[in-house]
């Protein structure tokens, strides 16, 4: 098993001996991870390991039932949600917004966090909408619905609501579900440009082990509620591992692309 402690780098966000359940039945078990500033993590795993249970704790969502999640070295669950808002954006996997929302409407929420009622809507919020419009190629569909939109401009909205909202820290449940194969690169190089152009860290669940090895320079391997693999692609996508979590043999042979490590399968063992 590969370690879970960076090398180097200023811890942001922790897990620490994290345990989750839902009423009686234990999800994630007494979970030790670390996310360090800057960095692009993939969580990957099985269907039902705890992926998306373990991005909701990270991202204050979800109380553990044992262990602590720490935001920049205190208890996410004791820093007030506004505070957390403003360093931290969760895009969870299915987000719905009100009928008839506008794609502006939308982005302008992530603004909510930075108002009060002694500071309303100001020109800095209005900047930067505008900004996070443009840089997503979003603002030609402002005033469009965001119910209109096709899979992949909707996730372009979503991710410009939270560019909008100025968090450094950014946690994405699956945002290529239900996306074509084209509409998922079209994502997935979104992320990857607010994480090398503006410094975003970055936590993303995948599904697509050969998308996550691509873009992310660390994969987190889950599997029945434990972390079993953390590291670089290289060092997390091996064909053990594959066979042990995910019940399959495959072969890994170079992404003919990217040069990252790509998931042939063979078949299913069990």
């Amino acid at each position: 098993m590969t370690s879970t402690v960076p090398r180097t780098g200023t811890v942001r966000l922790a897990a620490e001996s994290v345990s989750l359940a839902y009423d009686d039945r234990v999800v994630v078990r007494e979970l030790d991870l670390q996310l360090t500033d800057g960095s692009f993590t993939a969580i990957v795993g099985p269907n039902g390991c705890g992926k998306s249970t373990l991005l909701r704790a990270l991202g204050r969502l979800l109380r553990p039932v044992g262990g602590q999640v720490l935001l920049d070295g205190r208890a996410i669950s004791r820093t007030p949600t506004r505070e957390v808002a403003r360093v931290l954006g969760l895009l969870p996997q299915t987000p719905v917004a009100p009928e008839g929302l506008t794609v502006g409407d939308l982005v302008a929420r992530g603004r909510h966090p930075h108002q009060s009622w002694l500071q309303q809507w100001s020109r800095d919020d209005e900047a930067a909408v505008s900004e996070a419009l443009t840089w997503t190629d979003m603002a030609d569909l402002a005033d469009r619905p965001v119910d209109e939109l096709s899979g992949g401009q909707r996730q372009r909205a979503w991710i410009s609501m939270a560019l909008a909202q100025g968090t450094d820290l950014l946690l994405l449940d699956e945002p290529t579900t239900y996306l074509d194969l084209s509409h998922q690169i079209d994502v997935l190089e979104l992320v990857a440009r607010l994480h090398t152009e503006r410094g975003r860290t970055v936590v993303v669940v995948l599904h697509d082990l050969n998308l996550a090895a691509r873009y992310a320079q660390r994969l987190v391997a889950m599997d029945d509620g434990r972390l079993v693999a953390s590291g670089a692609p290289e060092e997390v996508l091996t064909e053990q591992l594959l066979a042990d979590a995910f019940d399959l043999e495959a072969r890994i042979v170079p992404d003919p692309v990217a040069g990252t490590p790509m998931v042939v399968p063979v078949r299913r063992l069990r």
